[in-house]
């Protein structure tokens, strides 16, 4: 419990830098910024989801910002392999472009983080990564209900697949809640889940509308319910998980960019407006969309809140099941 509590204040001391009560002046003041080539730097390789985000801002930022946006790919290492190369950048030209769950998982994760999350600060929310649970086509359940039901009556005889990180952890504390077990099947490369759930291998797959979408679309599997706490566009008449009834279910799959802790407040609100300005014509909204992304453009209290929202989530779940972390 005191390590509990430890890893609480850090990350409360953490957001509370986030949110710029910690910011130190920055070398470049909002109004001569940039001076140079900008940076996003991306967890994954080229063609996931973040990865086409970062590349569709970078494309109209760069026309505002007068200066090149450049996407540097550092996929690996749950994440760390690209915030550990975005930390040591330490420029204010330099940022990271990534899924906002790590920053809610790492430190439960893992006994000691390679990183100091107090040295990275959320600047803009950019968008809402689309989640859902999907089940075989032809499965005797058709429902998260019914689902549930039939792993209640039959415990230890269903398998799933999940996203690595803060999905797992939302799955987790569904499980607690509803008193079923489930077994994880560990996957190198997530996007071998859906196919296996469609030839029947598991029973269960939770992960990202865009994994999952081919084999939906091929009739294989059926969606149960999106994660997200709105519904999908691509997947109107799939309910919400809260809809279904299962709010432990509900998560956002938040993505945006994050700097140092050295940039001013004014240059923070400053990229963000610049973010939500690039977006207002609706063009990277539409393209986003049939990667299974909706645009939600926020500014630095608005991720930071939302982030902090996602973290306490996985603080309860992690003292309900008695998580321990790698040592």
């Amino acid at each position: 419990m005191h390590v509990m509590k430890t890893r609480t204040m850090l990350f409360v001391t953490g957001l509370l830098g986030m949110l710029g009560l910690m910011a130190a002046p920055s070398s470049a003041s909002a109004q001569t910024w940039p001076q140079r080539a900008i940076k996003f730097i991306v967890p994954f390789g080229p063609g996931a989801g973040a990865d086409i985000g970062a590349r569709l801002f970078a494309e109209k930022l760069q026309a505002r910002w007068g200066q090149a946006v450049v996407i540097e790919n550092r996929p690996g290492g749950d994440s760390i392999v690209a915030i550990t190369a975005f930390l040591s950048a330490n420029d204010d030209h330099t940022f990271l472009f990534s899924p906002a769950g790590n920053f809610a998982v790492h430190p439960f994760v893992y006994s000691k983080l390679s990183y100091d999350q107090k040295e990275i600060f959320p600047i803009a929310r950019v968008s809402n990564t689309i989640l859902a649970m999907a089940v075989k086509q032809d499965a005797p359940y058709k429902t998260v209900k019914e689902f549930t039901e039939a792993v209640r009556k039959e415990p230890g005889n269903f398998n799933s697949g999940l996203v690595q990180g803060i999905t797992e952890f939302t799955f987790w504390g569904y499980e607690h809640t509803e008193g079923l077990k489930i077994t994880q099947v560990p996957y190198r490369d997530i996007n071998v889940a859906p196919v296996d759930l469609g030839e029947g291998r598991i029973q269960v797959v939770m992960a990202s509308f865009a994994i999952v979408q081919p084999q939906w679309q091929a009739s294989r599997i059926r969606l149960i319910a999106v994660n997200n706490r709105t519904r999908a566009a691509a997947a109107p008449d799939v309910p919400t998980a809260r809809e279904a009834g299962f709010p432990s279910l509900e998560v956002e799959g938040l993505v945006g960019l994050f700097g140092i802790k050295t940039l001013s407040n004014e240059l923070k609100e400053k990229i963000a407006a610049d973010f939500r300005a690039v977006a207002a014509d609706g063009s990277i909204a539409d393209r986003l969309k049939a990667t299974g992304q909706v645009i939600n453009v926020g500014g630095p209290k608005e991720f930071g809140d939302a982030i902090n929202e996602q973290r306490a989530k996985v603080a309860a779940t992690v003292k309900a099941i008695d998580f321990k972390p790698k040592q």
